[in-house]
């Protein structure tokens, strides 16, 4: 059944249809074929309750926000920001690239949007730095992992979905793996730019930085609203989330000018679209978890995987495995939907905090968006720099590796994972 299962969606896939079809008639032929007792309308009504919960409301109103920032003044103003606080150092436009990455993650939650934000204009101010395109594209696309942890994350989110742990909670403790990430990105690249003589930036000006502060202030008001209201119990992450797109209307249209009201039509469509492709793979992707529930395939998978009682070390280990190659073929969310059902019964059987596995589980996530072979940033990249396959990834290995060591490190310390969790919600 398994087996049928895989086949039927991998046949699909390789035919051209998209993972929508295949999360949806799989389960409906294995449930057609092995289990013809049951109900078709039950798979129907799993896929509604599949985009019921309320945090979802918070996907496409930080989708919204991030595309109304795109599409305005504030990734500019953000770059400009870090860039004259360490563009004269090794490394600092690099480094200017993760942080902005960093900061941009803090407003948009997703890895795509933040390769589009900011992989626009840092790309060519790296290509003038002396950098290889290869170099710089492979920065961007790994760098872009961070929003994926930093909150709000999308990935954290659809986590707490089918887990039903605390979104404010995972939130919180997303940000020390965030900064880990950022130290270590700008450690390589700060060493990278010294051994290959990259030149550096004049030194800004005290006067030139206060004025980048300055533009940056409102820009950075994002986490500020999103960490500091859900910390201060203000708002819940989904009322944080109506309430960034209502500072990004703000922002962008009345401060800046730089985005007509009209406009926001169009790009309402836009996030329209989105979250319509993520919401149906939502409700495919409880159709599915379901199905393999009541067939009970975790059960079986985890006896042949992991024993009969496995230690949380190899619990953990297993995991990292799993999400990291399956979101080098699929996109993040259905892994996290299918993959997550399956393991994290185990888990807490085995007295693993759900922060933690939620954490590692994410950073799986963010990885594997930006490795070969089907990555979903490395495709961004593709569109958006209108670069072969192949010149995008040709630099990405030392990145991968940072990050596998990161995950390594983070498994065998769960303390970076929960530092900030733990200091909030003590």
């Amino acid at each position: 059944m398994i087996v049928t299962l895989i086949g039927i969606m991998i046949v699909l896939l390789l035919l051209g249809f998209p993972m929508l079809m295949s999360m949806i008639v799989s389960p409906l032929a294995v449930t057609l074929i092995y289990f013809p007792n049951i109900n078709a309308t039950l798979l129907i009504q799993q896929l509604v309750a599949g985009v019921q919960p309320f945090v979802l409301l918070a996907v496409p109103m930080f989708i919204f926000a991030a595309d109304i920032m795109c599409a305005g003044k504030t990734a500019n103003r953000l770059l400009d920001f870090v860039e004259k606080f360490v563009g004269h150092i090794h490394g600092g436009m690099a480094i200017t690239t993760a942080t902005a990455c960093t900061l941009f993650g803090a407003i948009s939650g997703s890895t795509q949007a933040t390769v589009v934000a900011i992989g626009k204009p840092m790309r060519q101010k790296l290509l003038k730095m002396g950098y290889d395109d290869s170099d710089a594209m492979a920065l961007i696309i790994n760098a872009s992992d961070i929003a994926l942890l930093i909150p709000p994350s999308i990935g954290m989110i659809m986590y707490a979905v089918v887990t039903g742990a605390s979104v404010g909670e995972l939130f919180i403790a997303g940000i020390g793996p965030g900064l880990v990430l950022l130290v270590c990105f700008s450690i390589y690249s700060y060493i990278f730019a010294r051994k290959n003589n990259i030149p550096r930036t004049p030194k800004a000006s005290i006067k030139e930085k206060m004025r980048a502060t300055k533009k940056a202030l409102l820009p950075l008001g994002f986490p500020v609203i999103i960490i500091g209201g859900i910390y201060s119990g203000i708002f819940s992450p989904t009322e944080a989330a109506a309430a960034s797109v209502l500072y990004a209307v703000i922002l962008e249209v009345v401060v800046y000018k730089a985005i007509k009201i009209k406009e926001l039509y169009n790009i309402a469509l836009s996030t329209g679209l989105v979250t319509a492709a993520v919401f149906i793979l939502v409700g495919g992707g409880q159709a599915f978890s379901w199905l393999i529930s009541y067939a009970k395939i975790p059960q079986m998978m985890t006896s042949v995987l992991l024993g009969g009682s496995p230690s949380p070390l190899r619990i953990l280990l297993t995991v990292t495995i799993f999400y990291f190659v399956g979101c080098m073929f699929v996109d993040p969310i259905v892994v996290i939907i299918i993959l997550t059902p399956i393991f994290y019964p185990l888990a807490m059987a085995a007295g693993i905090d759900p922060i933690h596995l939620g954490i590692l589980i994410t950073l799986q996530s963010a990885i594997g968006s930006a490795t070969p072979p089907f990555g979903c940033d490395i495709f961004t990249a593709c569109a958006v720099f209108e670069k072969p396959y192949l010149e995008v990834i040709r630099k990405t290995p030392p990145y991968i590796f940072i990050l596998v060591v990161i995950s390594i490190i983070m498994i065998f310390f769960p303390g970076i994972a929960l530092f900030f969790r733990d200091l909030v919600f003590s």
